[in-house]
C-alpha cells in the first residue's frame, strides 16, 4: 500500500507538472529518457520498503485495500508537489536563467530529490522525525539522491542531455526541499479519515 501510495502521487504530481510546463515552455520540460531515468531510481529507491518498520497502529487490525483512499491521496498531495515544481521552474528561468538543458537537470536532480526525500514523509502515520525508517530504506534514498546529484558531472551526462549546473542552484534547493517534505505531511490529516494508512 505505501507503494501504491509513493507511486501514484509521484507520478501524477509529475505528470500534471509536465502538463502545466508545457503551456509557457517553448521546450520539454524534461526529456523522455531522463523521466524514465527518473523513474526508473524512484523505484530503486522503493525497493527496500518491505524491509521497513511499520507503524503500531498499522498493526492493531488487518489492512484492507482502499482504492478510494489512493485516488483521493494521488489527487491531493500530486498536485502539492507540483507547487514546488513550478517554483523550481521559476527559480530556474527566471534567477538563473537556465539553458534547455540545464532547465532539464535542475528539474531532474531538483524531482528526484525531492520525491525520495517525501517517502521519510509518506511511509508513516506519525511524525516523520520520531518514526525510524529501517536502515536499508534510508541507504537506498540517500543513495538514490546522490546518484541524481552525481549524473550532471558523470561521463554519462552528455548521453543522459544532462550538463552541470552552477553552484548557487545547490544552495536554492534546501528551502524548497524542506517546504515539499513538510507540506504533505501536514496535509496528510485532511486525508486520514481514521486510516492508519496515512
Amino acid at each position: 500500500m505505501k507503494y501504491l501510495l509513493m507511486g501514484t502521487s509521484s507520478n501524477f504530481g509529475n505528470m500534471f507538472s509536465m502538463a502545466g510546463a508545457s503551456l509557457f515552455l517553448p521546450f520539454l520540460p524534461m526529456l523522455p529518457t531522463q523521466i524514465l531515468l527518473n523513474n526508473l531510481l524512484y523505484d530503486l529507491a522503493q525497493i527496500t520498503i518491505p524491509t521497513d518498520n511499520v507503524d503500531d497502529t498499522y498493526l492493531k487490525k488487518p489492512q484492507h485495500w482502499d482504492i478510494g483512499l489512493i485516488r483521493n491521496f494521488m489527487l491531493f498531495i500530486g498536485p502539492i508537489s507540483s507547487i514546488f515544481d513550478f517554483l523550481t521552474f521559476y527559480v530556474l528561468l527566471h534567477f538563473f536563467h537556465t539553458s534547455e538543458a540545464q532547465f532539464h537537470t535542475g528539474w531532474f536532480v531538483e524531482s528526484l530529490a525531492t520525491q525520495t526525500l517525501v517517502l521519510f514523509v509518506i511511509r508513516t502515520s506519525k511524525n516523520p522525525l520520531l518514526s525510524r525508517p529501517s536502515s536499508p530504506l534510508m541507504a537506498t534514498c540517500l543513495a538514490v539522491v546522490a546518484i541524481g546529484l552525481y549524473l550532471p558531472f558523470s561521463p554519462l551526462a552528455h548521453v543522459l542531455g544532462f550538463t552541470p549546473l552552477p553552484a548557487a542552484f545547490f544552495a536554492a534547493p534546501p528551502p524548497r526541499m524542506r517546504s515539499s517534505t513538510v507540506t504533505p505531511w501536514r496535509s496528510r490529516a485532511s486525508l486520514r479519515g481514521g486510516s492508519s494508512l496515512i
